[in-house]
């Protein structure tokens, strides 16, 4: 299954880095893809939605499903 989410505040490619770590520090997380100038991240696998925004969001980045 693959889940989209909006992220705000990516300005370069290591801001896609830092996001798309911290996705893959999540359980049932099998990939994850960050595009900043979409503002969005792909996500695959099965996780909770509400665990992924919190994940961006204390990565620093500001996060919507």
């Amino acid at each position: 299954m693959s889940s989209t989410i909006t992220v705000e505040g990516m300005s370069c490619g290591h801001y896609e880095q830092t996001v798309e770590n911290a996705l893959h520090d999540i359980g049932d997380v099998s990939d994850a893809r960050a595009d900043r100038e979409a503002e969005t991240a792909t996500v695959e696998g099965d996780p909770d939605i509400t665990e992924l925004v919190e994940a961006i969001e204390d990565a620093g980045y500001t996060a919507h499903a």
